[in-house]
């Protein structure tokens, strides 16, 4: 029997607006893009995670939310590129859970949309018409549409991803 997953932050967000998805509930010990895409048996390509980079200067940087398929690795140059910023670095687990509020495994860019973080979605994101995303907390991920989400996070649609390794 299937489990029904709560209602998150996330999916309010978009039941305002009006907005389709699909809750797509696993085991919450997963915590990798690539996991949850073999528990759910959906292309690794589709199941993207969402990461927190930093301005690699500043007093108080403010986070940037990048978007990007469970099977690259985030280009810190390419979003700096896009940001318009000079450097970027990985914010650690502890500064980007410590920001968000939000557990590594769990961050979403529609759980944070009151923080109007700014948000870049990799281009990729566009060889579909939907993709999934963490609803913001570990053990449930949506699926929706690619516009939907970008509307709705206001997310600039850039190359910031590549190959891991």
């Amino acid at each position: 029997m299937a489990r029904k997953a709560p209602t998150t932050n996330a999916m309010r967000q978009l039941d305002r607006r009006g907005i389709t998805y699909e809750a797509l509930p696993f085991a919450s010990e997963i915590h990798s893009a690539q996991g949850v895409a073999e528990a759910l048996g959906l292309p690794s390509e589709r199941v993207f995670k969402t990461l927190v980079a930093l301005p690699a200067s500043g007093p108080r940087p403010r986070p940037l939310l990048a978007i990007i398929p469970g099977d690259k690795e985030l280009d810190l140059k390419a979003l700096a590129g896009a940001a318009g910023e000079k450097r970027l670095r990985m914010a650690t687990q502890r500064e980007a859970e410590s920001a968000t509020g939000l557990l590594v495994g769990g961050i979403s860019a529609l759980a944070l949309l009151q923080k109007r973080w700014p948000v870049y979605l990799d281009a990729s994101a566009r060889d579909a018409d939907w993709l999934v995303v963490s609803a913001g907390q570990r053990g449930i991920n949506l699926r929706l549409a690619v516009d939907d989400l970008v509307a709705v996070t206001g997310a600039t649609v850039a190359a910031i991803a590549r190959s891991e390794g």
